[in-house]
């Protein structure tokens, strides 16, 4: 039977406009755009010339530090644009698809009769590796570096949160054959909820199984990491989505990429919430087009409310995301006496409202929109992000040795196991406004500088 890890800290945010389980059909998008943003860490080059044709699965770009990993077009087309911004950095290069798609052969293959170093060489020339991310930095992981595991989370508990045993109908063969492959290169551990019951995840092969019960950030891989096997100096692991591992699946069972993902569109502001199938990049017209209420001002996210991208109806799909979401801006909202007022329909994590009283006997739907509420304060509250922080560290002293720049400091408080979508709740609940989460990322991103 799989352990059973049970979190008490964290905070569930019960949201209105959860996907149904069903699918919709969405228009071929025709357009599709790799930002290299969404791939933290990585220094980018270009490998093709704007009205270039290439295959579903060749290379648009490449690390500069490790040419070896291969950014790839997720369909065949012409290479539209490479766009740039200021010190010609890349933001985006875009691929207009073609009506009959190419794609480049990798060619089938069994991973048990494979070594690991071809099943990441494999991963690397099919662009695939460009999905796994690493702790410490939670950056694009270094393939020179042997990872001492690999850890995969096969729920989601945020916000709206798409449900990956619906995801995973008719594709267990590809989710088993892609934890093979991960177990090829290291001992892998596999997260499940306690609410989960498929076969394909329950018995999963050749990974260690472990159940999480508790509210979010129970699903984060960085919060079960924490508790199955931390991360110390000097030591590496490897982090991989569960869509993802069903790209490696694909790779091996039929020789070819698809990066097909199933999204949740998901928002108190879309008409019919709901799956659809989209690729990593997809052009987000066709999804929201007849679908958005237009009554309001609306922000669009790719990605959760906690932790994902704000862009606009005519952007990309991001590259990790699996969930688009769509909330009021809340801009023309004008609120008289604010906190003071005793509300019986607001969401509050410090019973400031009454509505806590109604939610004790049932779980409400909440409409929130996006506003802050409040400006940014030079003060942290002690005792706040902790309540919501469900790992052994304090998160408080950690964000305020970041700010400090102490280096030494932030070893100490553990800043080798952390990612910036594990502040997310601390964000949410900060009553000082802070942007934890950008803190974190400018401190992981200043501790790689100067480690490396």
């Amino acid at each position: 039977m799989a352990n059973v890890i049970k979190l008490r800290k964290g905070l569930d945010i019960n949201l209105k406009g959860k996907a149904t389980e069903e699918l919709f059909s969405v228009k071929e998008p025709g357009i599709y755009g790799l930002v290299p943003d969404d791939f933290p860490g990585i220094t980018p080059k270009v490998v093709v010339k704007e009205q270039e044709y290439v295959m579903a699965g060749g290379p648009l770009f490449v690390d500069k530090n490790h040419p070896e990993v291969k950014f790839v077009s997720p369909v065949s087309g012409v290479v539209t644009s490479v766009e740039r911004g200021e010190r010609r950095k890349v933001m985006c290069i875009t691929v207009q698809a073609a009506e009959e798609q190419d794609f480049e052969e990798f060619g089938v293959k069994k991973v048990a009769e494979l070594s690991a170093d071809a099943v990441k060489a494999a991963l690397m020339q099919a662009g695939l590796f460009a999905f796994m991310k690493q702790r410490p930095y939670d950056v694009i992981a270094d393939p020179t570096v042997a990872p001492k595991a690999i850890f995969v989370s096969a729920f989601d508990s945020s916000p709206l949160a798409p449900d990956f045993e619906f995801v995973l109908k008719g594709e267990e063969q590809n989710f088993q054959t892609g934890l093979d492959a991960l177990a090829k290169m290291a001992k892998t551990y596999l997260g499940i909820s306690a609410k989960q019951k498929a076969a394909a995840l329950t018995n999963a092969q050749n990974v260690t199984v472990t159940v999480f019960d508790g509210p979010h950030p129970a699903g984060n891989v960085g919060v079960q990491i924490h508790h199955i096997d931390a991360v110390n100096k000097g030591e590496t692991v490897w982090t991989i989505g569960a869509q993802e591992v069903i790209f490696i699946g694909r790779l091996f069972n039929t020789g070819r990429v698809n990066f097909t993902r199933t999204v949740a569109v998901t928002g108190s502001e879309v008409l019919k919430p709901a799956y659809c199938k989209l690729a990593v990049g997809a052009l987000l017209t066709n999804v929201f087009a007849g679908n958005v209420k237009k009554e309001r001002e609306l922000r669009y996210i790719s990605g959760n409310v906690l932790t994902g991208k704000q862009v606009s109806p005519n952007q990309f799909l991001g590259a990790f995301h699996s969930q688009l979401t769509v909330i009021p801006e809340g801009s023309e909202v004008h609120e008289l006496a604010g906190w003071i007022m005793p509300r019986f329909n607001q969401f509050s994590v410090n019973r400031s409202y009454f509505s806590w009283i109604l939610d004790a006997f049932k779980k409400r739907e909440y409409v929130l929109d996006a506003r802050i509420k409040g400006g940014e304060r030079h003060m942290i509250m002690s005792n706040e992000y902790d309540r919501v922080f469900p790992m052994d560290i304090l998160p408080e002293y950690l964000v305020k040795a970041v700010i400090a720049g102490d280096i030494d400091r932030m070893e100490q408080l553990g800043i080798y196991e952390v990612a910036p979508e594990d502040f997310a709740l601390c964000e949410f609940v900060c009553s000082s406004k802070v942007p934890v989460q950008r803190i974190v990322r400018e401190g992981l991103d200043a501790l790689r500088a100067e480690m490396c």
